[in-house]
């Protein structure tokens, strides 16, 4: 999937989950959501400091971490397309989201044959385990992941 594929499909999920009643929120509150239905559509942040000034096309632009029912993609810094990650279970906790992920398949990728462990993951304790810490209505953070030091905060599409 390249980039702007990616920001397409960001901006689509975004879009309907604008359309639905009360948004993300609402979805979050329907018990037949998953659990990380809070957390679908697109963030940016996390590899790098958010600029207190982005506005939403720019923060669509450049899609950091994508949410889904099945899946969540990520961007690497050497890469053009994002890594994805298909969902085996997601748990809430009372600070976020805990996921658990299908195993990565094996062997070298990328640009820098850096290997399926490290590209795949998240650089948290785990490749396969991604905890998400809620930090406000649209401001998460991976604690414990040297990938994403920083938090990460929503796209909106309005």
């Amino acid at each position: 999937m390249t980039r702007r594929s990616a920001s397409q499909l960001a901006a689509a999920l975004s879009l309907a989950l604008a359309a639905s009643p009360g948004g993300a929120s609402a979805a979050a509150q329907d018990p037949r959501q998953p659990p990380h239905a809070w957390l679908f559509g697109t963030w940016t942040g996390g590899l790098f400091p958010v600029s207190s000034g982005l506005s939403n096309q720019a923060c669509l632009s450049q899609p950091v971490v994508i949410f889904t029912r099945d899946l969540v993609l990520r961007a690497t810094l050497t890469e053009q397309v994002l890594t994805q990650r298909e969902i085996e279970t997601a748990r809430s906790s009372p600070q976020g989201t805990e996921f658990r992920f299908a195993a990565a398949p094996g062997g070298g990728s990328g640009l820098l044959d850096t290997g399926a462990g490290h590209a795949n993951g998240f650089g948290c304790a785990s490749p396969d385990e991604l905890h998400v810490q809620r930090r406000g209505e649209n401001e998460i953070a991976f604690p414990g992941c040297a990938d994403f030091p920083n938090p990460l905060i929503r796209c909106q599409t309005r």
